[in-house]
């Protein structure tokens, strides 16, 4: 059974990925094909960039990098839960992505976004970003409204709709990072 991380991508005080990704979660744990853990990326206090040697290298001198790196090397596949900031993600979450590189590597990852236009644009900054980092990343998304998923924009409620999506997606996302364990593996 693969193993999935739900990435909540925000540290922003009052943020609404962690209600986002509870929601994924809930829905994704009523499933018995794969094993999912929220990881909340705000546990790992980040800073911006700080490791000397360009992550492609391995060579991880910072005690939150290893222990950062250690969890993302024990997934099979991820789901980013991202908010849409400027027609991108989440300067944390572009952060966290870019602090490793081989953890990465030849698996799959899926999209939850939520922001005005749905968070279409944010989930396509990340497409590129996960195409050099040996990512394969799934067509089916998730899109949330704040103007119709969030009530006064802030309280998280979806509409019914979105379960079947996130299953779809998770569909896609199993089956790549099932696929994907033949890479990982030689």
């Amino acid at each position: 059974m693969i193993k999935i991380a739900i990435i909540i991508g925000s540290t922003r005080p009052g943020r609404k990925a962690d209600s986002v990704a509870k929601w994924v979660y809930e829905i994704a744990k009523k499933r018995s094909d794969a094993a999912f853990e929220i990881v909340d990326i705000k546990s790992y206090n980040l800073p911006l960039l700080d490791e000397p040697v360009p992550p492609s290298m391995a060579q991880y001198s910072q005690p939150h990098t290893k222990t950062w790196a250690a969890k993302i090397a024990s997934f099979d596949a991820f789901v980013f839960v991202t908010p849409e900031y400027n027609h991108g993600t989440s300067g944390a979450l572009k952060n966290a992505i870019d602090f490793l590189y081989g953890e990465w590597n030849n698996k799959a990852a899926g999209f939850v976004s939520y922001g005005s236009m749905g968070g279409a644009r944010a989930v396509e900054s990340l497409r590129l970003v996960m195409g050099e980092l040996q990512v394969a990343d799934v067509r089916a998304q998730v899109m949330l409204s704040l103007f119709t998923d969030f009530e006064n924009f802030t309280t998280f409620k979806p509409a019914p709709m979105h379960e079947k999506s996130v299953n779809t997606m998770l569909d896609q996302v199993i089956a790549w990072g099932g696929a994907m364990n033949t890479l990982r593996n030689k």
